[in-house]
């Protein structure tokens, strides 16, 4: 427990939250990097997977071929990219790096989901006349929104505590907090810099649960409407 006190300690000293160095500004560059790094993997990852599991083709050829890339070490990439022109670009290197590290959840997700929509449902669907785009909105889509929220909760959670990575190559995020106990010896940075990682993955995760129980097209059409009170 001593450690952890010591950890509180640091975490409620004002003078630990500001300043560049401070948590405050750790922490918005953690959410910056993670945030768009998450963004630019879903505008790659989503509309390709939808896309194959709509058609039905090439999904496996793209499921396994970003599945591969999961062997890859995220650190490894990244120190890659330290090595090329791209070290002097910013966060470029780090939202790269996790980049290529989410993609193969979400695209798998969403790609598993749209397939194992029922098939006859969806011959139903084309039976009763509806088109290409309508039979994929309002039937493929909702039924596959499950597993491609799945897929997005677990991308998002591992990016933000991969995110702190960065600091091993220089960068910014809650990482350099860590990384700065550790050239210190202050073990209660340590552990603080630590928790407030975990907290931030934890508090991305609660936001997309809530996020999903409003936006879940499944739940909304089964919810019951308003009760109506007869004359």
């Amino acid at each position: 427990m001593g450690v952890l006190a010591d950890a509180w300690t640091w975490l409620a000293t004002g003078s630990n939250w500001s300043g560049e160095s401070g948590a405050w500004h750790r922490l918005g560059e953690h959410v910056y990097v993670s945030g768009t790094a998450l963004l630019i993997a879903c505008a790659i990852a989503l509309p390709l997977a939808l896309w194959l599991g709509h058609i039905g083709r090439g999904g496996a050829l793209a499921v396994s071929i970003s599945n591969a890339g999961r062997a890859v070490p995220v650190f490894a990439v990244l120190a890659l990219f330290m090595l090329t022109p791209l070290r002097s670009a910013g966060y470029a290197p780090t939202i790269i790096a996790l980049v290529l590290f989410a993609v193969p959840p979400l695209l798998t997700n969403a790609h598993v989901g749209m397939r194992e929509v029922d098939r006859s449902v969806v011959e139903a669907a084309r039976g009763m006349g509806m088109s290409g785009r309508q039979v994929f909105l309002r039937v493929e889509l909702p039924l596959a929104y499950p597993l491609l929220m799945t897929g997005l909760r677990s991308a998002a959670v591992q990016v933000v505590a991969t995110a702190t990575i960065a600091s091993l190559v220089g960068q910014g995020g809650l990482g350099r907090i860590i990384t700065a106990g550790f050239n210190t010896l202050d073990t209660a940075q340590v552990v603080a810099g630590a928790l407030l990682a975990a907290l931030l993955a934890l508090v991305v995760e609660g936001v997309l649960v809530l996020v999903d129980r409003l936006v879940d097209p499944l739940r909304k059409a089964v919810s019951p409407g308003p009760a109506r009170v007869s004359a």
